[in-house]
């Protein structure tokens, strides 16, 4: 399920040069693929299909490209994030999504994928937060809703308390 979910949930975000263009455009939930680095493109493809070991090493490639614009390195560098992520590897995607954020801290996918990342290690408080900076760029993306959602349920688990006996 976490699979399935995940392809769900981490929108990739490599972008054309036309950046600025589309990102005064309304949010939506649409990979935008940039042309200007095949890549890169090629990268976000392989994550988008769950072939996360290509789909890492196609980026990582495409980033060690010269000219790369700061956007298509913050994209990508979250591509990152929900391909480490989707491996169940979150240390290594919150790494990620944190460099992305640190280019564009307006990129409410790097937010909702570390969100995700944070939700797999139980770090509920963490997750929440990036999920609300995630929610009010993009407030009707459907990731968010999903991610509150497995948010919430978390929070509903019943604990157990054990009792020490003497």
């Amino acid at each position: 399920m976490r699979l399935a979910l995940l392809s769900g949930l981490a929108m990739l975000s490599v972008v054309s040069a036309g950046w600025a263009e589309e990102h005064d455009a309304p949010a939506d939930n649409r990979t935008v693929i940039g042309v200007e680095n095949e890549l890169l493109a090629r990268g976000a493809e392989a994550i988008r299909a769950g072939l996360y070991d290509e789909g890492i090493l196609l980026t990582k490639r495409g980033l060690e490209r010269p000219g790369n614009s700061d956007q298509n390195r913050a994209a990508a560098l979250s591509n990152l994030c929900a391909a480490y992520a989707g491996k169940n590897l979150p240390d290594t995607a919150i790494i990620h999504c944190t460099q992305s954020l640190a280019i564009n801290d307006q990129n409410w996918q790097a937010f909702s994928n570390r969100s995700y990342a944070y939700w797999i290690k139980g770090m509920y408080a963490q997750a929440q937060s990036d999920l609300e900076a995630a929610a009010a760029l993009s407030p009707n993306a459907r990731q968010v809703a999903q991610i509150r959602g497995m948010i919430n349920e978390a929070g509903l688990r019943p604990r157990i308390t054990m009792e020490d006996l003497q």
